[in-house]
């Protein structure tokens, strides 16, 4: 029996190995030899001919259209094609009119299920659901011997923790992975971190922990960074502002091996982020936390967004000096997305303010094509422009300067991983979202017609 995965791809796709892939080939049963497909690094062609039995597509929002290309290729050659993921998983209706089954959810045991149906040649249900989620206990280690391209950057993605219980608006992670936590046992963690190699050409073994919140639950995380010390790894993560109030579990962090974090600040206005659901992140306290993290060694990724209903003009000069005061490592800026799902979604929805309902289906550059909705206190097209100046802004040479001038002898991580790396953003930048040039994918993205 022949498996394809496929993961479809689009500018903002990264050069990290998709660890749910990795996942679903450890959950297939013996007896099928499974072969993975990353857009990213090898397109798939739409014309060629295949013998593949069956192929699943994992798909996000901003993948969604091409996937459907992909599925349609599929079916027309005679596999049976299966999809899953977050956008199917929100929008599992719209998935089946491309797919012969839809994976709802995470896909652990549902997809164990789907293929002995197929294997028993039964018809396959339109859609795999369970009721509640799988335990994190026993699982078996993501099958990484899929990734076989050396474009990918040399991080080893390793899951802790699933779910959360923050209810903000513009956030799908609950849709797909529930809105309690979930954890593995530490000792599953540490002997799968322990069992990875280490880049032959790197001193330390990398890895990203991705969770959306690596520092939520204070117990939990302090047996994990204590299990984590003695192994020498360097490793980033996400986490959550509430999680970051104690200098005793920022130190403990830092010792067992943290080198840098990704920090949804999200706003610097509190009228925002109540608005958003995120009244967690207290804009009073960032400075108090960006100088505790820096203090030990820490880098930080900080994450923006634009366009909430309090946002005026203003929000984005302020926004971006802010970030190079505070010395951020990297700042990541977004224009509020309507994710299909959420109860942003909804509320615009309901206000009638949604520029392109299905705007997923539009296009494909969402850069040029964002916003997908009316902000309440600017033009969509004055949103745009600002998003793009604070890009711009973020990354000129003479902030890059400002922000690492004290820090290039600092270590080998500074000076030959984030300062490049912000050399290479503020080409980003001006390229890609300023001009909207494609820097990554030079293929046709789409059999729709414009």
């Amino acid at each position: 029996m022949e498996i394809e995965l496929i993961s479809p791809a689009n500018e903002d796709s990264s050069y990290l190995p998709s660890l749910g892939m990795a996942i679903l080939a450890a959950h297939t049963p013996p007896g099928a030899r499974v072969t993975y497909t990353d857009e990213l690094v090898a397109p798939v062609d739409l014309g060629a001919p295949n013998d593949v039995d069956l192929v699943g597509i994992g798909i996000t929002s901003k993948t969604a259209r091409r996937g459907y290309d992909i599925a349609a290729a599929y079916r027309r050659r005679g596999s049976t094609v299966v999809m899953g993921g977050i956008h199917a998983t929100a929008m599992p209706e719209e998935a089946k009119e491309h797919c012969d089954a839809v994976v709802v959810g995470e896909a652990e045991g549902l997809w164990e299920r789907l293929i002995a149906d197929f294997r028993a040649g039964r018809s396959l249900e339109p859609y795999y659901r369970r009721d509640g989620w799988p335990s994190l206990e026993g699982l078996p280690r993501p099958r990484r011997d899929i990734f076989t391209s050396r474009k990918y950057i040399p991080f080893h993605a390793v899951q802790t923790t699933r779910g959360c219980p923050y209810p903000c608006e513009f956030c799908s992670v609950s849709i797909y992975n529930g809105g309690k936590f979930r954890f593995r046992p530490v000792a599953d963690v540490i002997g799968e971190i322990d069992s990875l190699p280490r880049p032959r050409e790197l001193p330390k073994k990398l890895v990203l922990f991705a969770d959306d919140n690596v520092m939520i639950h204070q117990a939990y995380s302090r047996e994990l960074f204590g299990a984590l010390a003695p192994l020498g790894v360097h490793w980033v993560g996400q986490a959550s502002l509430a999680g970051l109030g104690s200098a005793r579990d920022v130190e403990l962090m830092a010792r067992s091996g943290c080198r840098a974090l990704f920090v949804g600040f999200e706003s610097i206005d509190d009228e925002s982020l109540r608005a958003a659901g995120k009244a967690q992140n207290k804009p009073s306290r960032y400075r108090e936390i960006i100088d505790e993290l820096h203090a030990n060694g820490i880098a930080i990724w900080g994450s923006f967004v634009f366009g909430f209903d309090g946002d005026d003009e203003a929000v984005f000069e302020r926004t971006v000096e802010f970030c190079i005061e505070s010395r951020l490592t990297m700042s990541l800026f977004a224009i509020l997305t309507p994710y299909p799902g959420t109860a942003l979604y909804r509320r615009l929805q309901a206000e009638g303010r949604l520029i392109h309902e299905r705007w997923w289906l539009k296009g494909q550059n969402f850069d040029r094509d964002a916003p997908f909705f009316r902000p309440a206190r600017m033009t969509p097209d004055r949103l745009h422009r600002g998003w793009v100046d604070a890009w711009r802004g973020f990354y000129s040479y003479s902030s890059i300067w400002r922000r690492f001038r004290r820090d290039l002898g600092q270590g080998w991580i500074s000076l030959f991983g984030h300062f490049p790396l912000n050399l290479f953003m503020h080409v980003l930048a001006e390229r890609k979202i300023a001009n909207g040039e494609r820097l990554f994918l030079r293929r046709p993205t789409s059999l729709h017609p414009r």
